[in-house]
């Protein structure tokens, strides 16, 4: 609850008691026999309002006195119980019953004792039916602010209710997401782990063999034996956060990493060169992961789906921004119609978290072309 929600109630309690001090006072000034005691009194009894809900029984002892010297002071009309039946409102609402019941009893018994004492020249019997009146009034307020400290008990059962439902569909949520990652874990494992190990041991005995038969390793052997330990490493990494939330992003490759990811371009055949503009700084974590990301997809696109042709990769460091550009010369061209596959599709929705944008589709003098603009402001700025 903010400091404004709590203001509120202060700043309501003060106009009142500002309000029925100013209506008493009006009163007093035309009562015959107010005196000075009289005019502070209602001061004292009315101001004291301001703190009905912070100091409701202390209000109302200090209201109840105060309104009993002005009316032994002056003997004014029944307009001077107000601040009495409010403090009396506000008592009960807090939850208290005997001292208001009490303190209004006093009120009533030592008003009607004044006036039936004093000769003011009405009949008793009108003065009875008066404070009888009063009685009415005071039992009224009782009656309200039972019923309002019950509807403000009801509403704060219902809030507490509507936020333990709240919460419960949040545990339900969270448990039904953690099954579910428990359960893509086991898939990915069972489908990706075995067999990318049983690439990267075959690659790694081929290799072993052809060294002990003083042979040269192929490039492209080489390649896919780097290729399977890292894609080992990254899916465990992927594994244990699946598992276990708390351990935060996987250790995923960035930029740092792309000198490799070009060589193992190379090794499989694809002439491919990188090319850098602007000063290389930190990235943000999550945009070096996508940049990373976009080139690796870029380039085994190209390989796939190219032919025979060349890659060029480019990295623009910008003040706000890093471009990402990998360009091919291979079979694409703007005349033939072009459908996004699943690794398209991932690098955009990847792009587009990030509030960036990205473009790909056929260069008009012929090949593919992929262009991700990244936010990427000054690291220290982002963290």
């Amino acid at each position: 609850m903010n400091n404004a929600h709590l203001g509120r109630p202060l700043v309501a309690d003060g106009a009142l008691a500002a309000v029925v001090a100013a209506l008493l006072l009006a009163v007093a000034l035309v009562t015959p026999g107010t005196g000075p005691v009289g005019f502070a009194a209602v001061l004292a009894g009315s101001l004291a309002l301001a703190a009905r809900r912070s100091a409701p029984r202390a209000v109302l002892l200090i209201t109840t006195a105060a309104m009993l010297v002005y009316s032994v002071d002056a003997l004014p009309d029944p307009s001077a119980a107000f601040p009495v039946l409010v403090a009396v409102f506000g008592a009960v609402r807090a939850g208290h019953r005997a001292l208001p019941a009490a303190a209004g009893t006093v009120y009533l018994v030592a008003g009607l004792a004044l006036t039936l004492s004093a000769d003011t020249g009405d009949p008793p019997l009108e003065t009875v039916q008066g404070t009888v009146l009063l009685l009415g009034w005071f039992l009224a307020a009782g009656v309200a602010a039972t019923t309002a400290r019950h509807r403000q008990a009801y509403l704060e059962q219902v809030e507490r209710r509507a936020a333990e439902a709240e919460r419960t569909r949040e545990e339900a949520a969270l448990r039904r997401a953690g099954e579910e990652r428990l359960r893509i874990a086991r898939e990915l494992h069972d489908s990706l782990t075995h067999s990318i190990s049983v690439i990267k041991v075959q690659a790694g005995v081929a290799v072993h063999l052809a060294r002990k038969r003083g042979e040269e390793v192929p490039a492209a052997l080489l390649a896919i034996q780097e290729a399977g330990r890292d894609a080992v490493r990254e899916l465990r990494a992927t594994l244990e956060v699946l598992r276990d939330p708390a351990e935060g992003e996987p250790a995923a490759s960035g930029l740092d990493r792309l000198d490799e990811l070009v060589e193992r371009a190379r090794a499989t055949g694809l002439p491919a060169t990188v090319t850098i503009e602007g000063v290389r700084r930190a990235l943000p974590p999550e945009v070096d992961r996508a940049a990373y990301r976009i080139v690796q997809e870029a380039l085994t696109n190209v390989s796939r789906h190219a032919g025979e042709t060349t890659a060029s990769v480019r990295l623009d460091y910008h003040d706000r921004e890093l471009v990402v550009r990998v360009d091919d010369e291979g079979r694409a061209s703007p005349d033939e119609p072009h459908v996004p596959g699943v690794g398209l599709l991932g690098m955009r929705e990847r792009v587009t978290a990030l509030g960036g944008t990205l473009t790909a589709g056929p260069r008009p003098e012929g090949g593919f072309s992929v262009r991700a603009a990244l936010p990427a402001p000054v690291f220290e700025e982002a963290r």
